[in-house]
């Protein structure tokens, strides 16, 4: 079968479509027929050597990439439960040392990292879900919030921030939505209370409409320092990246949110896109094979909604 590797480091041209035997699934594990996954932030930072320069993952001699995943059940391991043969599923490949990642033709995933998938949407739709939808709950959870308080969310137009302003709206969380004027609209139809541009001064733009400064922020954008003077003090950061965590000043909480594999969480995140209070988007989808192509226009930006490989 094919999947996508690297076996060095660099820009979208180190991809190789490598021929490797197709995983057999072992005890508590079962084997996915592949119909999509997407292209996230993570694939890019691995492709460029990002995750094993901070030490995030093994050097190996052959990396593979992708993270969300979306078919059907083909194979299963024994003391496998609540999944048949056939079924659809949505999971989370979590493991960078396992080879191949989501981004080939079929997959071995633990039985807890998987999910029935949304009955309303395609496969393709549906492998946008598992990695942003994963952490944008963590995310909010992580806050700690009661509903009534107030959360600033930067890039709330993107994958991760988008789930995190539905999914707060659905608490009871008034949010402020950082993102650009041509976003303002689409991030209040998903939830947002307020909109603020991602030029303005952050720290005075957020007390206009929240005096004294934020309960809690999710910096989904990677803005740092900028996004943390929004914050009250004792009030709660969220970083998504490690390196650009800002210091807890002013008796502030500083949690990095660290995403893993909950076929459980999972599936009551499906039952929302059922219900259509999640929901799911894509940008544009390619072929498996031109991998390189997906990497290509992920990095010209300007998306709303993720890039999809289909096998």
């Amino acid at each position: 079968m094919r999947a996508i590797v690297v076996r060095s480091f660099g820009g979208p041209e180190v991809l190789e479509t490598l021929e490797i035997d197709v995983p057999e699934p072992g005890p508590g594990q079962v084997r996915v027929q592949i119909d999509a996954s997407s292209l996230n932030p993570i694939d890019v930072s691995t492709r460029r050597g990002n995750l094993a320069e901070a030490g995030l993952m093994t050097r190996s001699a052959v990396v593979g990439l992708g993270w969300d995943v979306a078919g059907r059940i083909d194979a299963a391991g024994p003391d496998v439960a609540g999944f048949s043969i056939g079924d659809r599923v949505v999971g989370l490949r979590d493991l960078l040392f396992v080879v191949p990642g989501a981004h080939a033709e079929q997959v071995v995933l633990d039985a807890t990292a998987v999910a029935k998938a949304p009955s309303t949407t395609s496969g393709v739709e549906a492998a946008t879900l598992p990695l942003n939808g994963l952490t944008a709950d963590g995310a909010l959870s992580a806050c700690g919030l009661r509903p009534g308080e107030t959360l600033l969310v930067t890039g709330a137009a993107g994958g991760v921030g988008g789930f995190v302003v539905e999914l707060a709206a659905l608490h009871g969380i008034r949010t402020i939505a950082v993102a650009g004027h041509s976003d303002e609209t689409l991030v209040r139809e998903l939830g947002a209370t307020e909109f603020v541009h991602r030029s303005e001064d952050l720290g005075m733009a957020a007390r206009k409409v929240a005096p004294g400064g934020v309960h809690a922020v999710i910096d989904a954008a990677v803005v740092g320092i900028g996004a943390h003077n929004a914050l009250r003090a004792g009030g709660t950061f969220v970083a998504l990246v490690r390196p650009f965590a800002p210091p807890p000043i002013r008796n502030t909480h500083v949690i990095v949110h660290e995403t893993y594999a909950d076929g459980a969480r999972l599936e009551e995140l499906s039952a929302l896109v059922d219900a259509r209070r999640l929901t799911l988007r894509v940008a544009e989808t390619y072929p498996l094979t031109e991998a390189r192509r997906a990497h290509d226009r992920f990095a010209r930006g300007g998306l709303r909604g993720r890039l999809v490989l289909v096998p």
